[in-house]
């Protein structure tokens, strides 16, 4: 597919552009009202194909989860392995379309490796993700910043009390959950292990912080979020953080995303989560 048309979706899904104007352009690019309707459905998620570890797996517990939040409770998804124990925990962070059935499988491929794994969705003081994205991608602009970081950092608070927990957390993020997960990083200095696809960087002032091992999942075309990792590079380095740093040649943002047909990568999707995997297996056991 024209590489236009990738960076004009991407450009709706994060700036966001309201959708009269995103089809308006995509019309433009491939030259008529037929032609953008029928590259649509390759570039949106399809959530029907979102299902690779069933709702219901007799190896795992799920529920719905609350914990209070700044200013309004949170509302997550929670799986783990059936048998009873004491698991590492791994916060799950979800893109900017809030905690959908994508994100929820996720978090039971999370939980299926042997981890307490909680998804918050961080639209809950908003009433909760709906099942619109594009109303979903809007309501992102209405959370307030400093009110989000502080209902992922008390998630992990609420890890912490559960009986199920070792006490250990790490964080999983992609795309908005990646900058959240590197976020968390910067601002919780019990966190054990953060890992971040595709996920804007912090502030380097920021970056003597950070007391995680740090692993970052990278897209060789993304050049939005790539144009952030020198510097961010050269401050993991100056001050001697653990980390580890992939690019993938030829890869979209969200290659991860299995329900994104275009942007999806499987060769680049299944190396990054074997390295996820080891990753938190060195750093949360």
């Amino acid at each position: 597919m024209d590489q236009r048309i990738i960076n004009l979706f991407d450009e709706y899904t994060h700036k966001p552009l309201k959708r009269e104007e995103f089809m308006a352009r995509l019309t433009r690019l491939t030259g008529s009202t037929a032609a953008a309707l029928a590259v649509l459905p390759m570039l949106e998620v399809n959530y029907a194909k979102a299902e690779t570890i069933p709702l219901q797996d007799d190896r795992l517990l799920t529920e719905r989860v609350a914990y209070p939040g700044d200013g309004a409770d949170m509302k997550g998804y929670l799986a783990r392995p059936k048998e009873t124990g004491k698991y590492p925990a791994v916060i799950v962070i979800h893109e900017n379309r809030g905690l959908n059935p994508h994100i929820e499988d996720v978090t039971r491929r999370v939980a299926l490796a042997g981890y307490l794994a909680i998804a918050p969705d961080a639209l809950s003081p908003q009433g909760g993700t709906p099942a619109d994205a594009d109303k979903a991608r809007e309501m992102f602009q209405a959370i307030d910043a400093t009110k989000n970081l502080n209902n992922f950092l008390k998630a992990m608070d609420y890890a912490r009390t559960r009986p199920d927990c070792s006490g250990k957390i790490g964080t999983v993020g992609f795309c908005w959950g990646g900058r959240m997960a590197n976020q968390l990083a910067v601002n919780a200095p019990t966190l054990s292990a953060a890992v971040a696809y595709y996920g804007s960087q912090p502030a380097v002032e920021t970056v003597p912080q950070i007391k995680a091992a740090v692993q970052l999942h990278y897209a060789g075309l993304d050049e939005r979020i790539n144009a952030g990792i020198p510097a961010y590079e050269e401050a993991l380095k100056k001050n001697g953080i653990t980390y580890e740093l992939y690019l993938y040649e030829g890869a979209q943002h969200a290659f991860n995303n299995d329900t994104a047909p275009t942007r999806y990568n499987e060769a680049a999707a299944k190396l990054a989560w074997e390295r996820t995997m080891a990753f938190f297996q060195k750093h949360l056991r």
